[in-house]
């Protein structure tokens, strides 16, 4: 019997930057529901990618010194697509809107709206968010602000091709309605019909004049394709779609529809309202559902650079492992609302989910097998005492996974997992197997405690696997067994007695708070400088009002000449100031400057200089000075250094 498909896909990540924590849990929670329902039986397509156009882009490109398409083949391949593998994803597919096909597609999908009478030429007046890729009308840019992230926009003018969207209006309000599921959680739902539809769809604006990055219109090479339809479109044409086709490729026709569309609530706008227009302008069935998960917050803050707070997979991965990343990801994060992220957080659920809870309970129950059984996993005796409770656990354990899995709400599925395991170690308290191995009697009792905790870890790890796949695999290899599919987990009992356990292995290592908090916080607080020091370099500085201009015998007036720093020394009691010796070449000088906030005296040495050097002699703090040095700044003073080939006593022009 064939098996039934799923498609799933994430919202494909925009190729400006490297993506923090919360662009990354989308990767990880979709890759988590992939590898369910393939361990459920279902023939499973799982699609991720990059939106690669739009003037964000261009102006990256442009900030770098590189071609648009150089930046994007380094941020796509180089940070994206890099952290998603070392994650462990296992996509199907990762496709890039800079890929040929699917340029030729979204081509071909705008000139057939176009022909067909859904897309007309006009002119575009209004707000614009670059960041968002979006336009606004006065009414929903308040305050000069974008509506969805609050960065200021900016006012547009430009002749543009608009798409009717009040044209299917109706038809989608009635296909919302007539399919609660579409659109989840439900609060979004409310949010969507409510706000935008209800209150009367604008056309939209799907070109742009005023940047050159993007898909050409191909009757109007003066155009590029507005890119959130040509992004929307990654989804059919990953599978091969182009209406151009005379009939659509098998890939597309055995999986479209898609099943869920797992993305963000900042752009369940144009997935629940702009993109099932566009398909049912073409014919096609709409997706099954457009999830739109919650944020990961840090603390109760949203992530910014400037505030130093953005925590990245990739560095979170180096301390806790790819698995304890994932766990963290899928655990902490709600159905509905914002999730939380603190390296205080990380650190506690990973000690007491992932260290103590279930690598602890691995580590003593293949140790005790090893020690009680020479390593034979023994066969059970009946029950009695509280098996019976530990197999309630477990049973209630695997409902409670499933039913919440099928309803994506992941972390309580995880929940009910770590439940069974928490009752596991209480199991051990209870049947205390260190002391039923002192009595010789009771060695079918200890064999049964441990077959029946050999078996609940062999459980939890299959119902594990899609959250943590490398952990779950050591676990199989530890308690020497392969049966890791759903139809073993169906009655308690299927682990192998007989069968041997394999060598222990340290799952996870619990973590010292303290000192893995200290050594954040030191990366914190460099992380945060450096971003105020490269807001600072990239503020353009007002234009000086400047003093009266002067005539170039004012000019050649001051006499400038090379120099070479022999001594450097602070001058007591004076903070400012430094005692400097310079070698003209023809003389030597004794200057006082003050940049001792700024140099250690040592590091000035050897360094060639620009001395003022017909300037009046003067005292400071008590010492004759005869010359200044030329150096820039107020509150970051720079000195003036020369190249050390350069001759000295040279006249400056």
């Amino acid at each position: 019997m064939a098996k039934e498909k799923y498609y799933i896909t994430t919202a494909i990540a925009y190729a400006s930057a490297r993506p923090h924590f919360g662009n990354t849990y989308e990767v990880i929670m979709t890759d988590c529901v992939a590898r369910y329902k393939r361990q459920r039986g279902f023939d499973v397509f799982f699609l991720t990618g990059t939106d690669e156009h739009g003037q964000k882009i261009e102006d990256k490109a442009k900030e770098a010194g590189i071609s648009p398409k150089e930046y994007v083949d380094n941020i796509a391949n180089g940070q994206i697509k890099r952290i998603w593998d070392l994650m462990n994803t296992s996509y199907d597919k990762f496709i890039r809107t800079t890929d040929d096909y699917h340029e030729k597609a979204v081509q071909n999908i705008f000139t057939k709206l176009y022909e067909q009478g859904d897309i007309y030429k006009g002119e575009y007046s209004g707000w614009y968010c670059t960041p968002c890729e979006s336009f606004f009308t006065d009414t929903q840019a308040e305050g000069g602000k974008c509506p969805d992230c609050g960065r200021p926009v900016e006012k547009a003018k430009e002749e543009a091709y608009f798409f009717k969207m009040s044209k299917y209006a109706d038809r989608l309000i009635k296909h919302i309605e007539e399919n609660p599921e579409f659109i989840e959680p439900e609060s979004r739902k409310k949010e969507m019909v409510n706000n935008f539809l209800k209150a009367g769809l604008q056309d939209l604006c799907v070109s742009r004049t005023s940047f050159k990055w993007g898909i050409p219109v191909p009757f109007d090479d003066k155009h590029v394709v507005y890119v959130w339809l040509d992004a929307l479109f990654n989804y059919a044409t990953a599978l091969g779609f182009d209406p151009a086709n005379e009939e659509q490729p098998e890939l597309f026709k055995k999986y479209w529809p898609c099943n869920v569309h797992m993305i963000g609530k900042d752009i369940l706008r144009f997935h629940t309202i702009y993109w099932p227009i566009f398909l049912m302008a073409l014919g096609q069935p709409l997706p099954k559902k457009v999830l739109g998960h919650p944020w990961f917050n840090f603390g109760a803050d949203k992530m910014s650079k400037s505030r130093g707070n953005i925590i990245y997979a990739d560095d979170m991965a180096e301390r806790f492992g790819v698995d304890g990343v994932r766990y963290y990801a899928l655990s902490e994060m709600p159905y509905a609302n914002d999730g939380s992220i603190t390296y205080e957080n990380v650190i506690a659920r990973y000690n007491n989910d992932l260290a103590n809870n279930l690598g602890n309970l691995v580590s003593r129950t293949v140790a005790m097998t090893k020690k009680y059984f020479d390593g034979v996993i023994p066969a059970p005796a009946g029950d009695e005492g509280t098996d019976a409770e530990l197999k309630a656990a477990v049973k209630a354990g695997i409902d409670g996974f499933i039913s919440n899995m099928d309803a994506y709400h992941i972390a309580d599925a995880l929940d009910c997992v770590f439940t069974m395991l928490r009752r596991a170690n209480k199991y051990i308290d209870e049947t205390m197997p260190w002391a039923l191995a002192k009595d010789e009697s009771q060695k079918a009792r200890l064999g049964t405690v441990l077959y029946n905790l050999l078996e609940t870890i062999r459980i939890a790890a299959v119902l594990l696997t899609p959250a943590i796949p490398a952990t779950c695999e050591s676990i199989f290899n530890q308690i020497g067994t392969d049966l890791n599919t759903y139809e073993t987990i169906e009655t308690f009992g299927a682990i192998e007695a007989g069968k041997c356990v394999g060598e222990s292995v340290m799952l996870f290592s619990r973590i010292d708070e303290k000192k893995m908090m200290e050594e954040v916080q030191a990366e914190i607080e460099a992380a945060k400088k450096a971003a105020e020091a490269a807001a600072k370099a990239a503020e353009k500085p007002e234009k000086p009002e400047g003093i009266a201009q002067i005539g170039i015998e004012d000019f050649m007036g001051v006499e400038l000449r090379t120099a070479q720093i022999l001594e450097a020394e602070r001058v007591p009691k004076a903070k400012k100031l430094l005692k400097l010796k310079v070698d003209l070449g023809y003389e030597e000088r004794q200057v006082v400057s003050g940049i001792a906030k700024f140099y250690e005296p040592e590091s000035l040495i050897g360094k060639k200089i620009i001395l003022v050097a017909n300037l009046k002699p003067a005292t400071l703090c008590g010492i004759e000075s005869n010359g200044m040095i030329l150096a820039s700044g107020e509150d970051e003073v720079r000195v003036v250094f020369l190249d050390k080939d350069t001759p000295l006593g040279q006249r400056v022009r």
